[in-house]
Parts: C-alpha cells; sequence; structure tokens
C-alpha cells in the first residue's frame, strides 16, 4: 500500500474551526461496510442505530493543558508541548525553539519555574519541572489548551469544556479522542434508556497523532506509543453482550485502538501497558464491529484504520460523499457511523 492510496481533496473550509452550537448537533453519515451502503443522519439519530444488548465503550481519558511557554539560559524563547507525564515533576515533551536546548540545560518558564533538561527520547526531551506543586497541577494553572494545528486560531475559554468529552475523568492526553465530543448527557442517558450497556477505557491521546506519514510506502511507517487501560468491567460487559447476541460500539478510533491492542493475544485481556499498533487494511479485528469516529486528515493513519474498518472504497466513497455534502471536517467537525466490512 501506498500513502497516496489514502490522499482525498479537502476544500479548506470545510475543516471546522468551531464546534457546533450544541455537541449532538453535529450530522451523521452511515456506512455499512458489507453493502457500502451510505445514509445521511444526524447526531442525534445515533439511539436509532443501537439496540438493547449492544455495548458502547468510550475513551475517558481528559485532555490537559499541555501548552507552556518560557525561555532558555541564552535568552532565546521557546515553547514546550507536554507529550506524557511521567511522574509527579517530570514528563516527555517537545521542545520548539530556534536551537534545541542541551541535555543539562535549563528553561525558564513564563510562570518563573525552572526546568531541567534531561536525555532525549526520540523527538522528545525529557523535562524536571523544579516546583512543588505536580506536573498535572502546574498545567492546569499555567498551561494553555493545545488545539490541534489545523485550527488556525487560539484556545478560547470555550474550548476548555468544548474540547474535552463531558464523560473526561482522567487526565494525560494533549489531544481529545474526538469522536466522544458529540455526546452531551442528554444523548448517553437516551443510549442508555435503550438498554445499551456504557463501558469505558483509557487512552491518553499523544500528539504523534498529528503527525503526518512521512514514508510513501506505508509499511515503513513506524507508529507512536501511546499509554492504555482496559478494566476487566469493560471486558465482562463486552463478554456479555457477545454472549447475548449484542454488539461492540467503539466511539473513537482510541478506544478501537485500546481494546484491540488489548486483544492482540487473541482474546481480550483486561490491563494496562502501551501499545504502538497499526491498523492498516487487511488487520484482522477481534474485538470491534462498530466504529463512531470523525473525519481524518488526506494521508493519516486514522484514515488509514478507518478504511481498514470500513474498506478502502467504500471509505473513499464516504469522504467524497461528505466532501460534496459539506460535511464538516476533524476535530470539531462532524461524525461518521461505520459499520464494519
Amino acid at each position: 500500500m501506498q500513502t497516496k492510496d489514502f490522499d482525498y481533496d479537502l476544500p479548506p473550509a470545510l475543516i471546522a474551526q468551531f464546534p457546533a452550537e450544541r455537541r449532538a448537533q453535529s450530522r451523521l453519515l452511515h456506512l455499512d461496510g458489507a453493502s457500502g451502503a451510505l445514509r445521511d443522519a444526524q447526531f442525534r439519530d445515533l439511539p436509532r442505530f443501537l439496540r438493547a444488548g449492544d455495548v458502547m465503550v468510550m475513551n475517558d481519558t481528559r485532555v490537559i493543558k499541555a501548552r507552556l511557554f518560557g525561555t532558555k539560559e541564552s535568552g532565546g524563547r521557546v515553547e514546550i508541548l507536554v507529550e506524557r507525564v511521567l511522574d509527579g515533576h517530570r514528563a516527555l515533551a517537545q521542545v520548539r525553539a530556534s536551537h534545541g536546548p542541551k541535555p543539562g540545560s535549563r528553561l525558564v518558564l513564563d510562570c518563573g519555574t525552572p526546568v531541567g533538561v534531561g536525555g532525549r527520547a526520540g523527538e522528545f526531551h525529557q523535562l524536571e519541572f523544579e516546583a512543588e506543586e505536580t506536573v498535572l497541577d502546574l498545567l492546569e494553572r499555567h498551561g494553555s489548551l493545545p488545539l490541534p494545528p489545523y485550527i488556525a486560531r487560539a484556545p478560547e475559554s470555550g474550548d476548555d469544556a468544548r474540547y474535552q468529552t463531558v464523560y473526561a475523568r482522567r487526565p494525560g492526553a494533549v489531544a481529545a479522542p474526538t469522536a466522544g465530543l458529540h455526546f452531551d448527557e442528554g444523548m448517553l442517558a437516551a443510549v442508555r434508556g435503550l438498554g445499551v450497556h456504557l463501558a469505558y477505557v483509557t487512552l491518553h491521546v499523544g500528539a504523534g497523532t498529528f503527525q503526518p506519514v512521512r514514508v510513501e510506502n506505508v509499511a515503513e511507517h513506524r507508529m507512536h506509543s501511546e499509554c492504555y487501560e482496559v478494566p476487566q468491567a469493560t471486558v465482562d460487559a463486552i463478554e456479555q453482550a457477545r454472549a447475548g447476541g449484542g454488539r461492540v460500539l467503539a466511539v473513537g478510533t482510541t478506544t478501537l485502538r485500546a481494546l484491540e491492542a488489548a486483544a492482540a493475544g487473541g482474546t481480550l485481556e483486561a490491563g494496562q501497558g502501551e501499545t504502538d499498533i497499526f491498523i492498516v487494511p487487511g488487520y484482522r479485528f477481534r474485538v470491534v464491529e462498530r466504529l463512531l469516529t470523525n473525519f481524518h486528515l488526506p494521508r493519516s493513519t486514522l484514515l488509514m484504520l478507518a478504511s481498514a474498518f470500513g474498506g478502502p472504497e467504500n471509505v473513499r466513497c464516504a469522504y467524497r460523499r461528505a466532501v460534496e455534502g459539506r460535511y464538516r471536517f476533524f476535530s470539531y467537525g462532524d461524525a461518521m457511523l461505520i459499520e464494519r466490512q
């Protein structure tokens, strides 16, 4: 497979710069992977696609205010994007500056906190925050929300709530699991009222989710690694749904990746770990039958995953339909419900 096989033309005007006025106000494109049939709907119609006994699995990660600014000892400005919090005072982060900081040097944040620069782990620097408060507390007080690069504006106060799912509870992500942004409490209640079981996983989305595939041969791409956890309660809910003829709906590609990573040994197992699972057409899905997702960037690993799930030609047709129908794309855009091919 070639990366160009997952390209498409997207008018910039279709990239959503702001969320819909209300969470459940988005549109929904339904793709039947078996037949390729497409159906235009509204997100509020989602309960019509569900039935009692199904299980809907969501990623409960919470986006942290991961962007910080400061200076080097030389006086040069730096921008820090925390990728992963390691413990109370250490984190892995991208550091953008005219010249990258050297191990052993120090940075000073605009809030006055000194930061020691340790060794590198690939493109990331290990940083030690020399403050009494924890990294998470410091980020909450002094950091800013890391909106995706294709949102061409600074974060506003409303983004603090809208770039966060209503069920987010475990801080650690630097990007939102965007398929979940469409749910409000009313929609969750409606789904529960149908007899659909709600279950959760945690996968802390890293900045690598926005990294382009830089090789033309898809097989040469190496995925970034992310931390995930699948609780025993979620495994039990999935097994119970299957025993009763129910279906597994993953809300978002991150939820799907966590579940499929946890089933890499052949059966779904509770636990936690790291995954760099790269799902492309030809992958054999073990857990998920249905995927709720947003529309993804051209030539991206997320579009490759969606193509693997719904079928490459089916997904190409769906994206043409979405462009022609002027659906809204990417994080603050509309949604797509895909039945596995």
